[in-house]
């Protein structure tokens, strides 16, 4: 699929299509790959191969339809009066399904697929559309046939699912190319977000984070450096000790006023470029007020090429303001990516509404006293990936989480720190962490949390701390 960068991007949502497939809506579409259904039926595999290109390009989850009864070579012959034929025949015809689809609830977005029978999809679809509650869900129908076009097939099935959102479908001919479906999805013009709820923690290191697609296309690492504290030679040594042990994501701030120290390490740490993610932020007050003038000085401050991310630090007036003149310097290539910092489930959805490009990140205070148990999950299904600043609690916290007796007993139970307990707790959650130290040791202690797994129950147990315990005002 053709995407910046050559990125590949995983998963949708659809807001405002019309019933005929068109979009006039500019705001910003989300979803993740969990929630792509690719349905089909088929008899020859002509289907089923479609099908089969959908599910590479959205990484869906396949799904065939199979007759409770199957349909015979026999059946299939056309002006036999056969099966088929009796079945096209009669509009009240329903075939039995074998089996169902699992959790069809947590499907946005489904992919319909079949041949062409008479002009006509089978009416085992029509059984399948009455089978499930398709409200609020997208259905994109595709078809196969040797000679016919996709007609009115596809809108003669809009009744059976009267409350789905449907777009124009597509008919394909047997031997239809993978980079022919692709342009096809490019062409419907679906914004496609991956599944930023779990991270690929099987193919981490210690000394190399994995990383997780945001929706803008980029790959950032689930691990890195907070810089909040960090000034002079402290913070460049504290990033170049980081850089060295394999962290790839730094993370600054204007009021943390260390970005030129931020951007001397980088620049000197040798590593080329592309393979360090950084990100910033601006605040409100006089940089919301002048937002161009603020995103210049912090791309004059870091002097790294370009920002990987910036950040609006907080909401205030202004804030959409700001935000759109950021998504102006992604238009140049000097941003890449987007996102907001203390933002929550009050305040996301008004805004998102006034913005045109997703937050691809929200950095909030989350720690195992303050877990944002509500939060996260709605960020995760917006397809924004949520950041832990505080990931230990903050300071005067930290050491009253790491000696609390069910993180310490998990800790010596995998013979690690608590620390890195925490860390992977964060992790196995779906959030990413940006632990700030100075210490060489210690940044090394909390990039090394590949080498061990926290069980369901240990999750469990560090979830239940919970205290809803806010250590700081944002």
């Amino acid at each position: 699929m053709k995407r910046i960068l050559g990125v590949l991007l995983i998963v949708m949502a659809l807001f405002g299509l019309t019933a005929c497939g068109s979009n006039n809506n500019t705001k910003p579409t989300v979803g993740n790959a969990s929630k792509v259904l690719i349905a089909y039926f088929s008899c020859t595999n002509t289907t089923e191969a479609i099908a089969k290109h959908i599910e590479t390009e959205t990484k869906g989850t396949l799904y065939e339809i199979v007759p409770e009864v199957p349909y015979t070579a026999d059946d299939l012959k056309y002006y036999t009066n056969g099966r088929a034929d009796m079945e096209q025949a009669d509009p009240s015809a329903r075939p039995a399904i074998n089996g169902t689809v699992e959790n069809m609830e947590k499907y946005d977005m489904v992919f319909l697929g079949y041949p062409i029978w008479h002009g006509q999809a089978p009416r085992i679809i029509s059984t399948f559309l009455e089978s499930y509650d398709f409200t609020d869900k997208t259905i994109v129908p595709f078809c196969t046939s040797h000679s016919s076009g996709i007609g009115n097939s596809d809108t003669n099935l809009h009744s059976l699912a009267p409350n789905a959102d449907w777009v124009s479908g597509r008919r394909f001919a047997s031997g239809t190319s993978q980079s022919a479906v692709s342009d096809w999805i490019d062409s419907l013009d679906i914004k496609l977000t991956p599944d930023v709820a779990v991270f690929d923690l099987e193919n981490g290191e210690n000394g190399r984070a994995p990383t997780v697609t945001l929706n803008s296309g980029y790959e950032m690492p689930v691990l890195g450096i907070g810089t909040y504290s960090l000034h002079g030679e402290i913070c460049v040594n504290a990033v170049r000790s980081a850089l060295e042990s394999g962290v790839r994501l730094i993370d600054t701030a204007y009021m943390y006023g260390n970005e030129k120290e931020v951007g001397q390490a980088v620049r000197q740490s040798g590593i080329p470029r592309e393979e360090i993610f950084v990100i910033t932020k601006i605040y409100p007050g006089s940089q919301f007020s002048n937002p161009e003038k603020a995103i210049q000085d912090a791309l004059d401050a870091l002097d790294i090429e370009y920002i990987d991310m910036m950040l609006l630090h907080h909401p205030g007036a202004n804030d959409v303001k700001a935000y759109k003149a950021i998504e102006k310097f992604v238009e140049q290539g000097k941003i890449r990516s987007i996102g907001l910092s203390n933002w929550y489930i009050e305040e996301i959805d008004d805004f998102i509404s006034q913005v045109n490009i997703m937050p691809a990140l929200i950095q909030n205070e989350i720690h195992p006293y303050y877990q944002e148990q509500a939060v996260v999950p709605y960020m995760h299904n917006l397809g924004i990936v949520m950041q832990a600043w505080y990931p230990f609690g903050g300071r005067g916290h930290t050491s009253e989480i790491f000696n609390n007796e069910t993180i310490a007993n998990i800790a010596k139970a995998h013979n690690v720190t608590s620390a890195q307990v925490v860390l992977r707790w964060h992790l196995q959650r779906g959030v990413v962490a940006i632990p700030g130290s100075s210490n060489p040791n210690h940044i090394r202690e909390n990039i090394s949390v590949f080498h061990f797994s926290l069980s369901d129950e240990e999750m469990s147990a560090i979830a239940a701390l919970d205290r809803n315990e806010k250590h700081d005002w944002y």
